[in-house]
């Protein structure tokens, strides 16, 4: 099963989301991408 899939989202917005340009992902959207390939996200301010 691929990743679009397992986020349950169109290939437009996975698209956007992996597109290095767009800065409007949310960490929501984030979260779901790394549950979708089994990791968890962590954001780190230093």
């Amino acid at each position: 099963m691929g990743m679009k899939a397992r986020m349950q989202t169109s290939r437009r917005q996975l698209d956007r989301l992996l597109d290095p340009d767009n800065s409007s992902v949310t960490l929501a959207t984030l979260r779901r991408a790394a549950s979708a390939v089994g990791r968890n996200l962590r954001v780190e301010l230093e």
